[in-house]
């Protein structure tokens, strides 16, 4: 048994997806998320950049004494994750692997679609695993930049997500395919919208619920499990503008007082 904290580590927003995920099926763990909420996003930034960024992330939440990390944004865990996995002595999961074999697993014609951020369709990740899942699979990728801002500002049902993600995804329809990976984390927060526009017939792929039940079964395995039972209070560090996070993170996922603070990467100081 192991009564650390998991760390959840995101761009901004997106990551929790994950924790929403976490906390449904590991009810007693204990979580600390970080939010780089002032340098979101990351998905149009150099790739040079990206490591530089979820380095310094990430050596926060090392200090943290954190018993296994998930890199909950997609453009991380395609660009930086195996730099990151030498860098830093813990179990770091992606969220790339997990959703591209649960895309594999449950596609009928082997036509997948995947959509991402610039930066993580650039990288050819989730074409290369899902090929590694089963050859015959055919992949097409859409980079869908705009969906990030649409959900930091709180607008994933709104008429401009609407138009937006027909904008994006025709051309995935138009392909004919029957599975699509949500490929960022933050756009699963646009799931019903996204829903809506390619409609009933194609699949949705959640990679944050697959890399929660990936976490699960490392834990049990590996005899990591929290044993307190009861209210473990999370705690969610971001680096910029804690109004507009608490009403995201409460909208989504209906936490009374989160424990939010912010932290200056630069000087390590949390604001109290």
């Amino acid at each position: 048994m192991d009564n650390r904290a998991i760390g959840v580590f995101d761009s901004g927003i997106g990551g929790l997806t994950v924790v929403k995920e976490l906390m449904k099926i590991l009810p007693n763990e204990k979580i600390l998320y970080f939010g780089d909420t002032a340098r979101v996003p990351y998905g149009n930034r150099s790739e040079e950049t990206i490591k530089r960024f979820s380095t310094e992330c990430i050596e926060f939440l090392d200090k943290k004494d954190i018993k296994a990390l998930i890199i909950a944004c997609n453009t991380v865990s395609a660009v930086a994750l195996e730099l990151l996995k030498e860098k830093f002595d813990m179990n770091i999961l992606g969220v790339i692997v997990p959703g591209s074999k649960m895309a594999s697993f449950i596609t009928k014609n082997k036509k997948i679609g995947v959509i991402g951020t610039n930066a993580t369709v650039s990288s050819g990740s989730y074409e290369k695993c899902i090929k590694l899942e089963d050859e015959n699979n055919t992949v097409y990728s859409k980079a869908c930049p705009l969906f990030v801002p649409i959900a930091e500002e709180g607008l994933s049902e709104s008429s401009i997500a609407v138009e937006t993600a027909k904008y994006y995804l025709n051309e995935l329809i138009e392909k004919e395919v029957d599975t699509i990976v949500m490929g960022c984390t933050h756009y699963p927060i646009l799931e019903r919208t996204i829903q809506k526009v390619v409609g009933e017939t194609i699949q949705l792929v959640n990679p944050a619920k697959e890399t929660a039940i990936e976490m699960k079964k490392y834990l049990e395995e590996n005899d990591l499990l929290n044993d307190e039972l009861g209210d473990n209070k999370n705690t969610f560090y971001i680096t910029d503008d804690e109004k507009r996070f608490e009403k995201n993170l409460t909208d989504f996922i209906k936490i009374d007082k989160p424990n939010i603070k912010k932290i200056n990467l630069k000087t390590k100081h949390i604001d109290e």
